[in-house]
């Protein structure tokens, strides 16, 4: 049947789950590279799992690759991409071809640890001043970043404490946050120890999730919003034990109103979250400028679209803007959209949402919580809105 040809494709499935496809976008990609190298196949994927049949349907033969939701790795993911191109368009061998991405996946990592700190501390400092918090918040909370970021770091090694990293992360944030509050200066918790886990509260998991709902993978799409919402749920939790140790320790913080700094700080931010992203999602240093331009149409969409006509229509516009301009980077660079996507997709993201509906249920406020809720699903569907019409008005680079 071709053992070296399905081995490749399976190398390939495993590669771009890994990387960060998604699965209507995996299956598109595993179908053609299977026709283009002479193989009937059909594909099934999930979070967790990957279903390949080779062969007639009378005569099938059936492959199960158990896999782990990645991280996003969008320079690997890009490699990878361009070897797959190469293979379908007959420059490379099948073999070359599945050399190839086995030093993909082998080559150091581009980004240093100390790099990736940082990156952890500056993402966390521009999300409060996209949250509306003023300078105290925003120190704080890039101070936060760098401690959450130091602890992914050091318990990566330990797969016990990984499995409860989240939390654990939330507890320490709020017990800093309550310290500081309460000793040292005021200001608003609440912000703060959002913006110090906003790298891992899972926005762009329930936009992804709702994507693939939205084209017809149930099975993956569910088991996204599932896994999201369980996030949500630990972060909150973590908060809450933190709030209750942080008062235990140092008393309770007073209520602040925090003082929103002026637009250069929304435009400074602006610029240091794109450059953190690259480092965060592992982009190749050469897309750094089209990340950064990324994000600032995302932002400037959302914003004209949300000054027209509400917050909702701003979620979309910036969606539909972004998703243009990575379906065009696609196109006239041949390499996959989601260099820009991702990255773009994330300064609108309704995570925070999330994590206010949570926190607002856990503290017995339903109608509060209930409302929030509806806003995030109604701000992620308005995305994946935005990104399917970018699809229709800019057809998305071919498989």
């Amino acid at each position: 049947m071709g053992e070296e040809r399905i081995g490749y494709v399976l190398k390939v499935a495993r590669a771009l789950h890994g990387y960060g496809y998604a699965a209507h976008r995996l299956e598109e990609v595993l179908g053609a590279t299977a026709q283009r190298l002479g193989l009937e196949a059909q594909f099934f994927s999930t979070p967790t799992s990957i279903f390949a049949a080779f062969g007639p349907q009378e005569d099938q033969r059936t492959y199960l690759l158990r896999v782990e939701p990645g991280d996003t790795d969008l320079a690997r993911l890009a490699d990878v991409d361009r070897v797959t191109l190469r293979v379908i368009r007959g420059e490379l061998s099948v073999a070359e071809g599945s050399t190839a991405i086995d030093d993909i996946a082998s080559a150091a990592p581009l980004y240093s640890p100390p790099l990736t700190t940082i990156a952890f501390g500056v993402a966390s400092a521009c999300a409060a001043v996209f949250l509306g918090g003023g300078l105290p918040e925003a120190a704080l909370a890039g101070a936060l970043g760098i401690v959450t970021g130091l602890l992914a770091l050091s318990i990566s090694r330990i797969p016990a404490v990984a499995r409860i990293f989240e939390p654990l992360a939330a507890l320490i944030a709020t017990v800093i946050a309550t310290g500081v509050a309460t000793r040292v200066t005021p200001l608003s918790v609440s912000i703060t120890v959002l913006a110090g886990l906003i790298v891992f509260i899972p926005g762009l998991t329930l936009t992804v999730a709702m994507t693939e709902l939205a084209t017809r993978h149930l099975v993956s799409g569910t088991a996204r919003i599932s896994s999201a919402l369980l996030l949500f749920v630990t972060i909150v939790f973590g908060v809450a034990l933190g709030a209750k140790v942080g008062q235990l320790a140092f008393g309770s913080p007073p209520a602040v109103l925090p003082v929103a700094l002026p637009a250069w700080g929304v435009l400074l931010a602006l610029v240091l979250a794109p450059l953190a992203f690259v480092v965060l999602l592992r982009a190749h240093p050469s897309d750094a400028g089209w990340i950064l331009a990324a994000g600032w149409l995302a932002f400037t969409g959302a914003r004209m679209g949300a000054t027209l006509l509400g917050a909702e229509v701003g979620a979309f516009s910036g969606a539909l803007a972004v998703g243009i301009a990575g379906n065009l980077y696609a196109l006239l660079r041949d390499r996959p959209s989601q260099v820009l996507l991702v990255p773009g997709v994330l300064l609108l993201v309704p995570g925070s949402f999330g994590f206010r509906s949570v926190s607002a249920l856990v503290a017995r406020e339903v109608v509060s919580g209930v409302e929030t809720a509806f806003t995030m699903i109604f701000i992620a569907t308005a995305i994946v809105a935005g990104l399917l019409v970018a699809n229709v008005v800019v057809p998305k680079r071919r498989a």
